[in-house]
């Protein structure tokens, strides 16, 4: 079935990502299919991707989550164009891109849905996020105190830098980087993993699909609360952070099977290791 309409999202400070952006949405209307580009951050963006059948997103992984918090809700599906550096999020290069025009244009992809995470901060705001809730220290070199609760039981006072609750896709992103488990990206279920925990558990937990987790900060200096790294809210002492499963879901169009994910994370965590800043070269 021929899309109709595509909105092209794109990195605000990129030139290559926004000329890349344009490019596509000229080749889209010269096939007579309507395209909207925008700066992923704009106010009008959701606008923007409004009755599109698909979300051309341009830049590395940090604009597509920008984008996947504005598209889940309207149920878009997500194609990621690769101008960044890792790109776990991102399917395809921008030559790849064009090779499968035809495809996208087709809706011939593999819909792969990943879950989100949803936090309410003290009652008084609500976000949805792609890869993680993080709750951590506000002042360097002091710890911060969050007692954690799971399904309402009680699990432990954690002294340390910080919570990190992630989704499988951001399995792969700080949980991981703190010590976390790899989830494959279509599981669901929520992980939760401490950052430099002192006298706690400092083990990753893999929660049920339904877990409600309570983070309790119990430190005067408060907390900070970041939403995929990208939105930070402070928390006062005694705030209270209740993050579950999101009722809304990220779509992405998929032009290789499952099993690619695997492969494509080991050559980039391999490439990542041996690089020369991680290597010492």
């Amino acid at each position: 079935m021929t899309i109709t309409r595509a909105a092209i999202l794109h990195h605000p400070r990129s030139e290559g990502a926004a000329g890349f952006a344009r490019e596509v949405a000229t080749e889209l209307e010269r096939r007579s299919i309507a395209a909207g580009v925008c700066d992923a951050w704009a106010a009008d963006v959701a606008e923007v991707a409004a009755n599109a059948s698909v979300a051309i997103v341009v830049g590395g992984d940090g604009t597509v989550l920008r984008s996947a918090r504005v598209l889940a809700p309207l149920g878009v599906p997500i194609v990621g164009v690769n101008m960044g550096r890792l790109g776990f999020l991102t399917d395809l290069s921008p030559r790849d891109f064009y090779n499968r025009l035809d495809h996208v244009i087709e809706q011939e992809w593999r819909a792969e849905d990943r879950m989100m995470v949803r936090a309410d901060i003290g009652g008084a705001a609500t976000y949805h996020g792609l890869n993680d809730v993080v709750v951590s220290r506000r002042h360097p070199g002091r710890p911060v105190y969050i007692d954690v609760a799971i399904d309402g039981a009680r699990v432990a006072l954690y002294r340390c830098d910080g919570i990190i609750v992630a989704t499988p896709t951001g399995s792969t992103g700080y949980s991981l980087a703190a010590g976390g488990p790899i989830l494959a990206p279509a599981e669901h279920h929520l992980v939760l993993t401490p950052v430099s925990a002192h006298l706690a558990l400092g083990r990753s937990l893999v929660l049920q699909p339904e877990s409600v987790i309570e983070l309790r900060v119990t430190s005067d200096d408060g907390a900070i609360v970041s939403i995929d790294g990208q939105e930070d809210m402070p928390l006062s002492g005694a705030g209270v952070v209740t993050v579950r499963p999101s009722e809304h879901g990220a779509t992405f169009a998929r032009f290789h099977d499952a099993a690619y994910f695997y492969g494509e994370l080991a050559e980039r965590i391999e490439g990542q290791l041996s690089s020369p800043v991680n290597s010492g070269v």
